[in-house]
């Protein structure tokens, strides 16, 4: 059971807010989708990584223009979910979507992620007295030997001020990863535009922070409780001989599917928040041939 839909009387843009265990249906539908197509979804996510990848190799803006260009990026598994589910396949074509669909609404959203992770960071100097800031400029000093830079990272992450300093940064980004979460499906689906998207998308993450919130508790057990798990289980049963290839191999491939999950997420979530109860929009000729996300109809 749900309560009626909300509406932004200015843009009328509507949204629904569900109870807490939809966020435990949010995952359980994405994992649906992605376990129908493993292997196109797998690869789509690994040319994600491989293509962010070469951006941040670009010299002097690569670093920044990586972060921008990630809701870019995004869209491309909004179209891959929104063409599975109507009895398509995820294909690599997808994920540059975003450059034929709104790109000059989406970029904003990049620099508004670039920014708030900037300010959130910025944030931690508040109660570490700059640690961590000091630490992301300079990981490894020139003057220290690459097991001593490690063990000096090691040693300022243990120490109660920058874990202190880090949990702060995190709240403080939080109103960023609200105002993102759904921002890039209503600016390709719904024709948002930036500023409209990013308030839309906080508002309705609010109005449904019960089930963001149950999201997030599943999302940190399989993401990082049931890893450590697996990863002491794992050297505890498989031979010595090949405790360094095995365990790392296993743990990557199930990292990539969860994180392959959490990008089909972001689709169903939407869907289910901004479209609740209506049929699916039907898969035009058009659509067929380029795979571009649209309007999802009653």
């Amino acid at each position: 059971m749900h309560e009626a839909p909300m509406r932004d009387v200015t843009q009328e843009i509507a949204f629904t807010r569900h109870e807490g265990s939809r966020g435990v249906e949010w995952l359980h539908a994405s994992y649906q989708l992605f376990r129908r197509a493993k292997v196109a979804w797998l690869v789509l996510f690994l040319l994600y990584g491989f293509v962010l990848g070469l951006i941040k190799l670009v010299p002097f803006i690569g670093g920044l223009a990586w972060v921008i260009m990630k809701p870019v990026f995004a869209v491309g598994f909004l179209a891959g979910a929104w063409h599975e589910e109507r009895g398509g396949t995820p294909a690599p074509r997808h994920l540059f979507q975003g450059f034929r669909s709104n790109l000059w609404a989406l970029l904003p959203l990049g620099v508004v992620l670039l920014v708030g992770i900037v300010l959130a960071v910025a944030a931690t100097a508040v109660v570490d007295g700059g640690q961590l800031i000091g630490l992301l400029l300079d990981p490894v000093p020139l003057q220290l030997d690459p097991e001593a830079a490690q063990r000096r990272v090691a040693e300022a992450l243990a120490e109660p001020r920058v874990q202190w300093g880090m949990a702060f940064g995190a709240l403080c980004a939080m109103p960023t990863i609200l105002a993102l979460w759904w921002a890039p499906a209503l600016v390709v689906f719904q024709d948002a535009g930036p500023l409209i998207a990013l308030r839309t998308s906080l508002r309705a993450a609010l109005a449904n922070w019960r089930p963001l919130i149950r999201y997030g508790v599943v999302m940190f057990f399989f993401a990082a409780v049931f890893p450590s798990f697996l990863s002491f289980l794992l050297a505890a049963i498989i031979p010595e001989s090949l405790a360094l290839v095995v365990p790392g191999l296993i743990l990557f491939a199930y990292e990539l599917c969860c994180l392959a999950v959490l990008q089909i997420a972001d689709y169903v979530s939407y869907r289910d928040v901004f479209h609740a109860g209506e049929t699916l929009a039907p898969m035009t000729r058009t659509s067929k041939s380029a795979a571009k996300p649209g309007s999802v109809d009653g």
